[in-house]
């Protein structure tokens, strides 16, 4: 009930619901209102689907939960039946009876058949949260095939690493009979990770947490060959090998499934400024907030900074935009990524769902209060989120995941939606996020210089920590840096000390630097604070200082000089073009820039997720920080053979999409398809060199060239949280101020959005989340 596929510009049953209801076909369960905006009937004639049936609801009292009842232990809910929480009156309506959607009655079997199967099932809501919380754990090839060769006398496990003097949170080798520690987990809980080094060092990829096994055969296993939680069906058996019976363990120490349940229940984003006081609610325009579906607040927090950008909302929030609804070619409205765009747009910025959320009414005795909500309830974009996410390994599953990622999707899949409409991508929201970096490189003994640019979305920024001791709240404390600082070091030149010059023919030393070719319309900064600490990717608290107002003209690239010599076509191909996407993820979570470049070359250039997994594999490689040897020939490589492109070309490709994939892949044809279809939105149009000073954009990089470069703060996106799996992810937005009239100056305030709650946020935004924000949104001023 709460989001149907319908067509309604709202993204979800309001607060307060609709008072005539909402109507279902009963063809294809499109969902649609059937009052002033009447998307119900545009449904019946678009597809000439004349019955559906209309559903109102009304809330039952709900009893309050009883302080006997036992406490939660089970990472898993039982999703609430609609006939619990409501109460529910249905009525069949035919549009080719009337426009109005007439009231008939029906006593066939499939009608009424279909009326119950509509009423019985789970929301697309409570699906989502079932599939959040319910784990299943099931046995992998390495726990079925198992082979032990025991290195301990049976009977004498140690009860402490053997690495280190940890005596929790230690797992048994099931191969070995070795005990490690395991890595840090939700709560503080203590590990360095030598568990995960033995796994490297032996292959050894099976062990129990020790502590959580139980007589009934429980306990915690882990994989760390497939990297994840797994079931051993042999478990008494195994443990027998080194002398432990089962029967007679009893669990002593809290199992992973628990501690993650104990850290979501307890996690709560603080709704009080920095001087304590509670944050003020606030409604209206543009002031909407979403309902969190299950770790959906990665996407929440970017879906309220995309539509606060005047841009999006010209694209999306206009009666121009909404005729979408009147010519979509799609079936359904829940498949189309351009509806559910215009549907976000709507619920989000119409000021509809901004209203303070009645209390459901609660059974009481005459001594109790029910307080009613200070909050709204937020809109549901559940097939938004079902949508933006098919087909994606990470973003279809309802674990938590990183919002500068999500935003890259997201502009990706935008633009894929742009071209697929005929759509000119220039002229896109999108395209206020595209600039230039410029790359230079110059050799130390010939001077030669050689030049490019890429087109990226977004900066990422490397963000120094200097830890400063641990503080009485058991937390790192690191030395503050600053913006400037940081941006300092992305431009700051990198020494090649081995880098193989075309024109001397021997190796070198040579100096790479980066600097802004071109200056979006928005700028986002990425800042770097996930490194990987102890084999784990670890959120580094690091304060920086961020001004409200920025200036870039320092960091301008102004190309090649007079009197520059040109390195030649074997010197500027010193290195292949890298995946900016994938190599800024990777780069994230800590690795070395010369491990993310091998590994992505060994993965197809595409998937970070691929090339993370190669990593942990090839971490004690001998040569894993030899620095990559230049490729001869053309900037991506020697020009592939005729055939090969012909024969992507013949799948649909383009010859230069085809061309470029070969370069990429090193001619690898069944790489170069996995590459074409992992980047629909590359043309293959190489990046254009810069030519000479004051060099303009070209429509494949973006931006624009014209100083001054100046900057103003217009969002920042903060993460609360150890790691960027767990946590919680909120924006601060600064957004006009209601009933201030024009002047030179902008008239503003800034408003938190942390899931539904939607506040008035301290000044600047609110020292301490402003200082420890994950991205940084600048609009050009």
């Amino acid at each position: 009930m709460e989001e149907l596929s319908g067509e309604s510009t709202s993204t979800n049953v309001p607060p307060e619901d609709d008072s005539a209801g909402i109507l279902v076909c009963l063809q294809c369960f499109n969902g649609g209102c059937s009052s002033e905006r009447k998307h119900a009937y545009l449904h019946s004639q678009k597809r000439e689907h004349p019955l559906g049936v209309v559903i109102k609801r009304t809330r039952k009292e709900q009893t309050q939960r009883s302080d006997s009842e036992p406490p939660m232990k089970k990472l898993a809910i039982t999703a609430p039946s609609d006939d619990e929480l409501y109460n529910f009156t249905t009525s069949l309506r035919c549009f080719a009876c009337s426009p109005v959607g007439e009231v008939v009655h029906s006593d066939h079997p499939n009608v009424e058949k279909t009326v119950e199967g509509i009423m019985t099932a789970l929301s697309s809501a409570q699906q989502s949260e079932v599939k959040a919380w319910e784990e299943e754990i099931v046995a992998c090839e390495h726990t079925l095939t198992l082979e032990q060769v025991p290195l301990i006398v049976p009977g004498e496990v140690s009860l402490q690493c053997v690495e280190c003097d940890l005596t929790s949170n230690l797992w048994l080798c099931l191969t070995c009979g070795f005990v490690n520690c395991g890595r840090q987990q939700y709560g503080g809980l203590g590990g360095n990770g030598h568990a995960l080094q033995h796994f490297h060092q032996t292959g050894h990829a099976v062990g129990v947490k020790l502590g959580t096994i139980t007589p009934e055969g429980g306990g915690d296993i882990y994989c760390y060959s497939c990297d994840d939680a797994k079931l051993d069906p042999l478990l008494a058996s195994h443990l027998s090998t080194f002398g432990v019976n089962m029967l007679s363990q009893s669990k002593t120490e809290k199992s992973m499934t628990e501690l993650q349940l104990e850290h979501n229940l307890k996690f709560d984003f603080s709704m009080t400024g920095d001087d304590g006081q509670v944050l003020e609610p606030v409604f209206g325009k543009a002031l909407t907030g979403l309902k969190n579906l299950g770790n959906s607040c990665y996407m929440a927090s970017v879906m309220q900074g995309i539509f606060s950008l005047p841009a999006f909302r010209e694209r999306y929030f206009t009666e121009q935009a909404q005729h979408h609804f009147q010519t979509c070619e799609k079936p359904l409205p829940a498949d189309c990524l351009e509806c559910q765009m215009l549907k976000l747009a709507d619920g989000l910025l119409s000021g509809r769902y901004s209203v303070p959320a009645r209390a459901p009414p609660i059974a009481h005795s005459e001594f109790e209060v029910a307080e009613a909500p200070k909050f709204q309830e937020g809109i549901r974009p559940a097939q938004f989120k079902a949508l933006i996410g098919k087909g994606h390994e990470e973003f279809s599953t309802m674990r938590q995941q990183d919002s500068e990622e999500f935003l890259q999707h997201l502009l990706d899949r935008l633009r894929t939606e742009a071209k697929r409409q005929g759509r000119n991508e220039e002229l896109e929201a999108t395209n206020i996020f595209r600039f230039g970096m410029e790359q230079r490189l110059m050799c130390d003994e010939c001077r030669r210089v050689g030049y490019k640019v890429d087109g990226v979305d977004l900066a990422s920024l490397p963000v120094e920590a200097v830890e400063l001791g641990t503080g009485e709240d058991g937390k790192k404390h690191f030395q503050p840096v600053t913006l400037e600082s940081c941006i300092d070091a992305l431009c700051a030149t990198e020494e090649l000390a081995d880098y193989a010059c075309g024109t001397c023919k021997k190796k070198v030393r040579a100096e790479k630097t980066t600097k802004f070719a071109t200056y979006p319309d928005l700028l986002v900064f990425h800042m770097k604070k996930f490194q990987l600490v102890n084999w784990m990717p670890t959120k580094l608290d690091v304060p920086v200082h961020v001004p409200d107002k920025l200036n870039l003209d320092k960091y301008h690239g102004a190309g090649r000089q007079p009197g520059e010599a040109e390195l030649d076509d074997e010197a500027a191909a010193a290195q292949p073009q890298f995946n900016v996407a994938a190599m800024a993820q990777l780069e994230a979570m800590g690795f070395p820039i010369i491990r993310c470049q091998k590994a992505l070359l060994a993965t197809g250039n595409s998937d970070p997720e691929v090339a993370m997994n190669w990593l942990f594999e090839h971490m004690d490689d001998p040569d894993i920080d030899t620095p990559l040897q230049p490729i001869g020939g053309a900037a991506r490589g020697p020009e592939p053979p005729a055939e090969q492109v012909l024969m992507l070309s013949e799948m649909g490709f383009t010859p230069a999409q085809a061309r470029k994939a070969l370069r990429e892949t090193a001619g690898n044809a069944d790489a170069a398809v996995e590459w074409l279809f992992s980047n629909p939105d590359d043309m293959g149009e190489e990046a254009a060199p810069v030519t000479g000073p004051g060099h303009s954009a070209t429509p494949a990089v973006g931006g624009s060239a014209i100083l001054p470069a100046n900057y103003r703060l217009k969002a920042f996106i903060s993460h609360k949280g150890p790691s960027v799996h767990s946590g919680h992810y909120v924006a601060t937005i600064r957004q006009p101020q209601a009933g201030v009239p024009d002047s030179s100056e902008p008239q503003d305030e800034w408003i938190l959005f942390n899931d539904e709650k939607v506040a008035r946020a301290a000044p600047s935004g609110g020292e301490e989340m402003r200082s420890l924000a994950y991205l940084y949104i600048y609009e050009r001023v």
